[in-house]
């Protein structure tokens, strides 16, 4: 079962603002590229196109708090835990940290909430059960890891808690 995923990224100049920060809406993009590459780890993705109806996970609750800055080609390392697991929904934590301060710092922490939904013909999104075959994958981290204690834990499912190449 697993409940964490990490990912190593080098901070691209295209993800800068005039002020030569990270622009804040970068942080989003990272969450979902860390919870995108998370499920393919679990041979899923959050979009089932092969349920009749298909099947997603967007977005009902997104947040981040914004600790200190990240400058262009600094490295960043993503952390995210699963801190919730209900029968149609899953909550994670995300905790960024600048890899190349000494000693590595946390600049981030944000937050998602997704539902699973099928897709109606009517164009209306209704929540369903997460696939039992994904469920069955996951699991609520610790509370070792979601205090920060658990830092370098992994989940016990080979895959899971992976590091991704720069390229995230």
């Amino acid at each position: 079962m697993a409940y964490e995923y990490r990912a190593k990224r080098t901070v691209e100049f295209s993800e800068t603002d005039m002020a030569g920060i990270v622009h804040f809406s970068n942080f989003f993009r990272y969450m979902e590229t860390a919870e995108h590459a998370f499920f393919r780890s679990l041979g899923s993705s959050v979009v089932m196109p092969e349920f009749d109806p298909p099947l997603g996970l967007p977005r009902v609750h997104a947040e981040c708090d914004y600790l200190h800055p990240l400058r262009f080609e600094d490295e960043i390392e993503i952390e995210m835990l699963v801190t919730e697991k209900k029968s149609k929904s899953l909550s994670y934590l995300f905790r960024f940290r600048k890899l190349n301060a000494h000693p590595p710092v946390e600049v981030a922490r944000g937050k998602l909430t997704v539902v699973c939904v099928a897709h109606g013909t009517d164009g209306k999104l209704r929540s369903v059960a997460i696939p039992k075959h994904v469920a069955d994958q996951i699991e609520v981290a610790p509370a070792s890891a979601l205090a920060g204690h658990g830092h370098g834990a992994r989940a016990n499912r080979e895959g899971a808690g992976k590091t991704e190449p720069n390229g995230l």
